[in-house]
């Protein structure tokens, strides 16, 4: 059918008074290929020197999803006749920002938001960088506001390393 297509555009161009030029420049525009039916979406690129830090849910590629990794949302709204389905979507990427602007430069893995009835749960892994009066402010700062905005109760379960070092599983 590609073919029929380019014989077309050059039939109809070799009518006209400007087909000479016109005429291999259309038909080495047109290109047709197979499709690529590669998954690349999700993974990351080996660098050259194996210096890139990746955690262990950035290790495992999708596909494993459920089987090695885990979800990052973990809700019931997505199933058939779920209530909310967009408003827990708009939620969980709220809560995902809100978290990494107040813990600025502090995040060492991704947040990982569980809804349980009326409560929500936000894990995540932090270093320890700043005082722990600051970081008793923030824990409070962050369950407050949320609750607030959300309405419903936020609790927020934080694990402390030293370092972001603490948290690579391997170098790509």
């Amino acid at each position: 059918m590609n073919s029929s297509i380019v014989k077309l555009a050059q039939s109809n161009l070799l009518q006209s008074p400007q087909a000479p030029s016109w005429c291999a420049v259309l038909a080495s525009q047109l290109h047709t290929s197979p499709a690529l039916c590669r998954v690349v979406s999700g993974k990351y690129r080996i660098t050259k020197k194996r210096d890139k830090p990746l955690t262990y849910e950035m290790a495992n590629p999708p596909h494993f999803i459920a089987h090695r990794k885990s979800w990052n949302s973990w809700n019931t709204s997505s199933l058939k006749d779920g209530l909310r389905r967009s408003e827990t979507a708009v939620e969980d990427e709220f809560i995902r920002r809100f978290m990494s602007g107040t813990w600025h430069g502090l995040m060492c893995s991704e947040v990982i938001i569980k809804r349980q009835f009326n409560h929500i749960r936000v894990a995540a892994i932090i270093r320890r960088a700043v005082s722990p009066t600051k970081m008793y402010f923030l824990l409070g700062y962050t369950e407050e506001l949320l609750a607030n905005w959300l309405q419903c109760p936020v609790t927020l379960e934080l694990q402390t390393v030293d370092s972001f070092k603490d948290v690579v599983f391997k170098y790509i």
